[in-house]
Order: structure tokens, then C-alpha cells, then sequence
């Protein structure tokens, strides 16, 4: 059975609220707790949608720590763990900032990256969709 974020084209686990307007989201949401997309480009567009826009530029978050302890905070999760793991995936460390997203394109599809595999390990992951993923967030500035 795939992974729950997979299942829902939602590699991040993007939590459902009551303001949910993201684009490409599933018209019917059958799971309580997570977001469900159209694609696993509509997640990945969502995802670092979050991550470059909500994350680094309204939250001012430019760190591997900064991000996943809000992301995945110790009330839910082992956030000193997802920290060191993302760090170590990336080659990144976790105090180190990520930089501009549109300077550094690559240092910030890692993290999402290794995000999703914290969430959902390695096999079911499809980077191609990733990859179209950032470039629908990109293009679409200032829209959910």
C-alpha cells in the first residue's frame, strides 16, 4: 500500500483547515486530516508554495530548523529527528540559510525533497512530478 501522502498526492502532508482554497485540490476530500490533490503536481505545487512563499517570506523561516519546527513541531512529531534528517539527506545544516528560493532553486527542492521522504520514505516517490510541481508554484505568484 502506498504511503498516505502519496495516496493523496499530498508528499508533504499538507493539513486540511477550513480555508482550504489551494489549486488542483480534489473535488470530493475523503481523508479528515490531510489535503487530497488532483496530481501529485497540484501537492508538490502546494508544498512549496508553503515552503517559499508562506514559510520564507511571510514567516521570515530560512532554515532546515526554522521550517520543520514550525512544519513538524514537537507536539506532533520528533522534530529534533526530521531536522537532522532532512539536514543529512540535503547536505545542508540545519542553521545554514537556504537562500533566495529564485536564487536557489535546487537548495529549496531538496528540502521539499527530503521532507517528502520523512513523511513517506523513498520508493514511491516521483521526482518528475516534484520537478512540475515547483515549476506550476513558480509561475503562479500570488495565488493559492
Amino acid at each position: 500500500m502506498l504511503p498516505r501522502g502519496i495516496r493523496n498526492h499530498n508528499p508533504l502532508n499538507i493539513r486540511r483547515t477550513a480555508k482550504d482554497v489551494w489549486k488542483g485540490l480534489a473535488e470530493h476530500q475523503q481523508d479528515a486530516a490531510f489535503c487530497q490533490f488532483k496530481s501529485l503536481e497540484f501537492g508538490w505545487r502546494a508544498a512549496f508554495y508553503l515552503l517559499t512563499r508562506t514559510y520564507y517570506h511571510k514567516y521570515r523561516l530560512y532554515t532546515i530548523r526554522g521550517i520543520i519546527s514550525k512544519w513538524a513541531p514537537p507536539t506532533e512529531n520528533k522534530t529534533e529527528a526530521y531536522i537532522a534528517n532532512v539536514s543529512a539527506l540535503t547536505g545542508i545544516l540545519p542553521d545554514e540559510p537556504l537562500g533566495i528560493p529564485s536564487d536557489q532553486p535546487s537548495r529549496w527542492m531538496m528540502v521539499g525533497t527530503a521532507m517528502a521522504i520523512q513523511e513517506n520514505g523513498t520508493e514511491s516517490l516521483d521526482y518528475f512530478a516534484m520537478m512540475r510541481g515547483w515549476e506550476l508554484a513558480r509561475s503562479d505568484v500570488g495565488k493559492t
